[in-house]
């Protein structure tokens, strides 16, 4: 193996340790995410709230996108990405309403 292929082969390994830091990141980010949606569901369920809020869910995604343009993301993947979330938790929040 030529020495920029050892060199490579560091870099890739660097490159993927922190990508598998980044997505435990974004595991335990999204536990405490839904944690916090799910006491909001309960919260609504136990006072007959609608379980969904299309006026904050909007203003929401407005921010989510004003976000990901700051950071340098694609806007319409942060977008699906938020658009998903947002129906698991109004999902939950359905479920917890019965």
């Amino acid at each position: 193996m030529s020495t920029d292929a050892i060199r490579a082969s560091a870099i890739l390994k660097d490159h993927r340790e922190s990508i598998d830091r980044l997505d435990a990141i974004l595991v335990y980010t999204l536990a405490e995410r839904f944690k916090r949606t799910q006491a909001v569901g309960r919260l609504k369920a136990e006072h007959e709230l609608p379980p969904s809020d299309p006026a904050r869910e909007q203003r929401q995604i407005e921010r989510l996108e004003r976000l990901a343009q700051e950071a340098d993301l694609d806007p319409d993947f942060a977008k699906k990405f938020l658009n998903f979330i947002i129906s698991e938790v109004i999902r939950h929040h359905e479920k917890l309403q019965k």
